[in-house]
């Protein structure tokens, strides 16, 4: 029943459109975008970011801090939120626009906390995003305490995790808000967990809601994208109004002016870049890149993607596919078990240690809890999975995901292969000069026999000049990107944003031109629990038109079918899409499948283990 759950009107044939037209996919993903443009601006109208940024400045001043809870997409959020703070801090600080015991107490004032610790970030974790217990217990153990700020963020308002921060924040005194994106009503009748926060008047409800999502279900899309908008947008205000840095002008003006101006113009910077995404030149450069992608993988390639400033906004789309599609997470150094990953990350950094220590602005923080700890959190028959999963996810766990440049021995492409670089405007460096580290590595890929693509997100005058004199162009396959605008908000809100749906929307596309979405739908999620059992279902029965009791019993048939396949981990086709095929063909098993792959167009498989959990 819940918004974010149901098929969006203007994606109904994604899929079969991204097959036939990689730039109409794009173009109608962007144009979902719009809802999140439209809820943002109400925000604007609504005078309600100033506000809060105030409370929270206050806060601030007291000596309280700030945290942002979640799982998933939210939690990823509320890491990058914590890192773009951080790194305004730590320049702050070498820049001189404030001394540096200042600069160093109001870098830590800012806390994630994601369901599973740092470690997922990169992959996920099974067994905290359904405990209210876990969220509270994460919480606690980050010191939260009266006078400090809560914010914690579902897209579909009723995670139990995140609702056990709320809990938890509310018994410590901490001023909580509630952020979430799906109807009151509609909360209040379906999930009692949702009903109780929302009718607790000690929390704050900011209820962001912006219609369904483009692929359904997919809250990694505009629910996030809005609760990004917004979140950023608070805390660009805070530091405007903290009073402990001096930031020079830009283009004549302190970039943004007041902050209760902050909000119409990040809005203004929205509207601009988010055009320039419909826009022919854009759109095209765009579909190059999906359909070079896609093709890549398609043949059984893989891609590197290479990034520093916006390396955290590019892991964060590159992780979130693997539970949206399910793709082979990222393989970790020396386990010669797992499926190949399909993409994978580069930070020009010598060690993967400072290559994260980049990402999250600091030391990784992971979870460290013991067996006895874990048994007063969960259900007894949840208990042995879970503590399995802690010695899954420690700090030198995370540290076997070779993401500097000590883990590109690991991943050299070739043939068939691809690398993309993300260039952000503060990395133009590291591609503009000869010997700069981000043209190196497309440079090897090019000479090794890979495609190469470059994705520029930088103010007009760089386009300008490297239209000009071809300074982008050389070790490139394709330019793709937006001029940029905004520069001068001190977090970088809008672009980030703008970099959030771009990426979104190009990497959904090239998953529906591998058959991996049917109309709007995910067919390739791997049923394994009960909710993603009740989301198959559903799937089923839109792409078929039966009720929910004959899609769900259809399900059980195609979940028998590949039963063994599934158990030896063999590849086997998609099951939602396979049981969406019998139902439209009628005939064998055997026929069923042969025509699914043949309009799939031989989609590259995966065994169904190679993308799950931990």
């Amino acid at each position: 029943m819940l918004t974010t759950e149901q098929p969006h009107p203007l994606t109904a044939q994604l899929g079969e459109v991204a097959r036939a037209d990689a730039a109409a996919a794009l173009r109608m993903l962007f144009r979902v975008d719009e809802d999140v443009l439209r809820r943002y601006a109400a925000e604007v109208a609504s005078g309600r970011m100033p506000e809060v940024a105030r409370e929270v400045q206050a806060a601030l001043d007291r000596g309280g801090r700030v945290f942002f809870t979640g799982c998933g997409a939210t939690g990823r959020l509320g890491i990058l939120l914590a890192a773009l703070w951080r790194g305004f801090w730590q320049q702050a600080a070498w820049e001189g626009w404030t001394d540096a015991a200042t600069a160093a107490d109001w870098e830590e004032r800012v806390v994630p906390v994601m369901a599973g610790g740092d470690y997922a970030f990169v992959r996920s974790v099974e067994g905290f995003e359904d405990h209210e217990a876990m969220g509270a217990r994460q919480l606690r153990d980050r010191g939260v305490r009266a006078g400090d700020v809560v914010f914690a963020v579902t897209e579909g308002g009723e995670t139990p995790f995140v609702i056990g921060t709320a809990w938890e924040a509310l018994r410590a005194g901490a001023h909580t808000f509630f952020v979430y994106n799906n109807p009151d009503e509609v909360l209040r009748a379906h999930v009692a967990r949702s009903r109780a926060v929302l009718d607790e008047p000690g929390i704050r409800k900011w209820n962001l809601t912006t219609g369904p999502m483009a692929v359904t279900g997919s809250t990694r899309m505009q629910a996030t994208s809005i609760e990004l908008a917004v979140l950023v947008t608070v805390l660009e205000g805070v530091i405007r109004t903290c009073g402990r840095v001096r930031v020079p002008a830009v283009g004549g003006e302190n970039a943004g002016g007041s902050p209760d101006r902050i909000p119409g113009r990040f809005l203004e910077a929205l509207r601009r870049m988010h055009e320039q995404l419909l826009a022919g030149p854009t759109l095209a450069a765009l579909a190059e890149w999906v359909r070079l992608e896609s093709e890549v993988y398609r043949n059984a390639g893989k891609v590197n993607y290479h990034a520093f400033s916006l390396a955290a906004d590019l892991l964060t789309d590159t992780a979130e596919r693997t539970p949206t599609f399910s793709l082979p997470p990222f393989r970790k150094h020396g386990d010669v078990e797992a499926a190949d990953s399909w993409a994978f990350l580069f930070v020009p950094c010598p060690d993967s240690a400072s290559a994260w220590r980049r990402i999250f602005r600091r030391e990784p923080c992971c979870i460290s809890w013991s067996a006895d700890e874990v048994r007063q959190l969960v259900p007894p028959e949840r208990w042995p999975a879970v503590c399995e999963a802690l010695g899954r996810i420690t700090q030198q766990e995370l540290m076997r995901f070779r993401i500097g440049e000590d883990g590109l021995a690991d991943r050299p492409p070739g043939p068939g292969d691809a690398a993309v670089a993300l260039v952000g405007d503060e990395d133009l460096p590291l591609w503009e000069a000869p010997q700069g580290s981000l043209r190196q590595r497309l440079e090897e890929a090019r000479a090794s026999g890979a495609a190469t693509g470059l994705v520029l997100m930088a103010p007009a005058e760089v386009w300008d000049r490297w239209r000009r004199v071809g300074a982008g162009a050389p070790s490139a396959t394709f330019l793709a990107g937006v001029e940029t605008v905004g520069e001068g908000f001190w977090l970088g809100g809008p672009v980030r944003v703008v970099t959030k749906m771009m990426l979104n929307a190009v990497s959904t596309a090239v998953m529906a031109r591998l058959g991996r979405v049917m109309g709007n739908v995910m067919t390739w999620v791997v049923p394994s629990n009960g909710k993603l059992v009740d989301r198959a279902t559903r799937y089923i029965a839109q792409l078929t038109g039966l009720d929910y009791g004959e899609a769900n019993r259809l399900l059980f048939e195609t979940l028998a079918h590949v039963e063994d396949r599934m158990r030896a981990g063999r590849a086997h086709p998609p099951v939602v899409g396979l049981a969406a095929m019998r139902h439209r063909c009628g005939g064998d098993w055997a026929a069923a499948e042969k025509r699914l792959l043949a309009e799939l167009g031989t989609c590259r498989m995966e065994p169904a283990g190679a993308a799950g959990p931990a």
